[in-house]
């Protein structure tokens, strides 16, 4: 699920601060810039892990601060296909089910990678996995938000996004959406023995 990622940038460090330690003035930095950010075909960088290597530090004309060429390693979220891992369903809509980890949300279960065979409740807004008890009946496994759930990971997608200017009256819709994609997202499925919700599988 988190992978160590070897990287490098240039760090500025501005004037004030200067009296700071090095390393850490440059660990600050690293985690301000690029914690909680999706790096494009890497992941979602979670912390620093350490710093490899420090290079000579310039200071350019008009410019106060330190530029400092690091090399470092990141820990970054992201999931080999076909890992199992544990969650809980955010919401349902009939695009699937929603999954979060706590740290990170854009996970679908998408109904075509769901136990065989559910549908989609319109008025309790939940999926429901119509489990067939072998004696020619059905019993109805609903997956209400908040239950824990185990999926399989078996699709990433990766969505280059640019910075939006300030909003007026000529935008258009499509533009008001394409803002709103996630730069990183997981499809997940459970239409396996054992996959599903937790409790499910807990008196099998």
């Amino acid at each position: 699920m988190f992978v160590l990622v070897e990287l490098k940038d240039t760090v500025r460090i501005p004037p004030w601060k200067f009296k700071r330690k090095l390393n850490d003035a440059i660990t600050e930095e690293l985690n301000r810039k690029l914690a909680n950010k999706v790096y494009l075909n890497v992941g979602l960088c979670i912390a620093l892990h350490d710093i490899t290597k420090i290079e000579e530090s310039y200071i350019f004309p008009g410019d106060g601060s330190s530029h400092t060429k690091v090399f470092f390693r990141f820990i970054v979220f992201r999931p080999f296909m076909e890992e199992i891992l544990i969650g809980k369903i955010r919401s349902c809509s009939a695009d699937g089910v929603y999954v979060t980890l706590g740290f990170f949300e854009d996970i679908l279960i998408p109904p075509h990678k769901l136990q065989h065979a559910s549908r989609f409740d319109q008025v309790e807004q939940v999926w429901i996995w119509e489990y067939d008890t072998g004696d020619g009946g059905k019993h109805d496994l609903f997956m209400d938000p908040g239950e824990s759930i185990r999926f399989r990971i078996f699709e990433e997608d990766f969505k280059e996004t640019l910075p939006t200017g300030p909003r007026n009256s000529n935008q258009n819709v499509e533009k008001t959406e394409a803002s709103n994609v996630s730069p990183y997202s997981l499809n997940g499925a459970i239409d396996e023995p054992g996959l599903g919700l937790l409790s499910w599988w807990e008196n099998a």
